[in-house]
């Protein structure tokens, strides 16, 4: 029998939790014992008397010294994974692509680190995609912001003092993030615009009630539905178009991003400068370097009368239900890996398993990961089943 193991997060700032109470149950019929150090609920709204059926300590080395599997949100410190077991795995939003150090701490340690940025752009893999389900919450959040902070609302509304105008609000990008943030500010009675460079996402933000902007520029798809990377000189045919749109709009809210690479800068200090006082703009792309150029990262601040609102994490803002996005997620992985009987099998045949895998077995085994880092092609990839 497995044994899983749900530490308190290292991130002082994070108020999510791996694995929710109702999960316990599942995981004792597929054979995976539970421990949870003390507290690691509690800020999602999941107290440990919740948690019937796994072991509750508050011995924070038993956890990650006894645990075959580990699972978190973020990702570790170099001294909680050297305390990890030889062969152990870890599952969470690891960063690799990004944290040398975390990868290169993995790989000393023997741990199998499994990351949730690394999850194949396949539809089987959909169930685990804990990017797409986050992004969903964070759209959803990045509208309720530039509502709160907008001197005006959103809706039109008809009063005996006159009528009040809509607010207009324009969104970049319509991956997960986009359609939700389009969808949140239809419902809350704004006027919605919104551009992506895919032209295979018009039909999408259209069906959400929102007018598609149309730039006259290239429009190209990357790998996994990622929107490519643009040059230079595409960039600046964009941003010279999207200025006029920015110019006539109470809000904007950003989700441009692609793994594993700085934000795109979309907006610059002349398109800012183009807004009316008391716009706002929200950077969901804030935690990798944002889209726009005056967005300060985990701050809020106002430049030429504009509010841009730079925070990071907004799903650990909703923490009770992005918790139970993760737990489902989580448990589903599980199932991916873990027989009846609690007996871990690794199937690097599988895409999903291979895909998520950053290091096993003292090596960086992911070649994006590899890639990322400036590493060469391991030379002798693991291949078939691993226990």
């Amino acid at each position: 029998m497995a044994t899983l193991g749900i530490p308190n997060e290292s991130n002082s700032g994070e108020t999510r939790v791996a694995l929710t109470p109702d999960a316990v149950k599942r995981l004792d019929r597929v054979g995976v014992k539970v421990v949870i150090e003390a507290g690691a609920g509690e800020a999602a709204g999941f107290p440990d008397g919740h948690y019937a059926g796994a072991t509750i300590t508050s011995d924070a080395a038993q956890v990650w010294g006894e645990s075959d599997i580990i699972a978190l949100v973020g990702a570790p410190t170099a001294e909680q994974i050297a305390n990890m077991k030889r062969n152990a795995i870890l599952i969470g939003m690891l960063n690799p692509l990004r944290d040398e150090a975390m990868v290169n701490a993995c790989a000393h340690a023997g741990v199998t680190a499994m990351s949730y940025e690394l999850v194949p752009r396949i539809s089987r893999a959909q169930a685990v995609d804990v990017l797409s389900a986050m992004g969903s919450l964070a759209g959803y959040k990045a509208v309720l912001l530039a509502a709160s902070h907008l001197p005006r609302q959103l809706p039109m509304m008809m009063t005996a003092a006159g009528t009040i105008r809509a607010s207009t609000v324009f969104i970049i990008g319509a991956g997960v993030a986009g359609l939700q943030a389009i969808a949140t500010a239809k419902r809350l009675g704004a006027i919605v615009q919104a551009y992506d460079l895919r032209p295979a996402v018009k039909e999408q933000v259209e069906s959400l009630g929102a007018r598609f902007v149309e730039f006259q520029i290239e429009k190209r798809e990357g790998a996994g539905g990622y929107a490519a990377a643009q040059s230079e000189s595409e960039q600046e045919q964009q941003r010279r178009q999207m200025h006029a749109v920015i110019a006539g709009v109470d809000a904007v809210i950003t989700t441009a991003a692609i793994p594993g690479r700085p934000a795109p800068k979309l907006i610059d200090d002349d398109m800012v400068r183009a807004m009316a006082r008391g716009s706002v703009i929200v950077d969901l792309a804030a935690e990798t370097g944002g889209n726009c150029t005056l967005t300060s990262p985990g701050h809020i601040i106002t430049v030429h009368g504009v509010t841009i609102i730079g925070l990071t994490g907004l799903a650990a803002t909703i923490p009770f239900h992005a918790s139970q996005m993760l737990s489902r997620i989580l448990t589903t992985l599980l199932g991916m890996i873990a027989d009846k009987k609690g007996e871990i099998t690794l199937n690097f045949e599988d895409e999903v398993v291979a895909g998520m895998t950053a290091t096993h077995d003292g090596e960086v085994h992911s070649p994006r990961v590899r890639e990322a880092l400036g590493l060469g092609e391991l030379e002798a990839a693991t291949q078939g089943a691993a226990k």
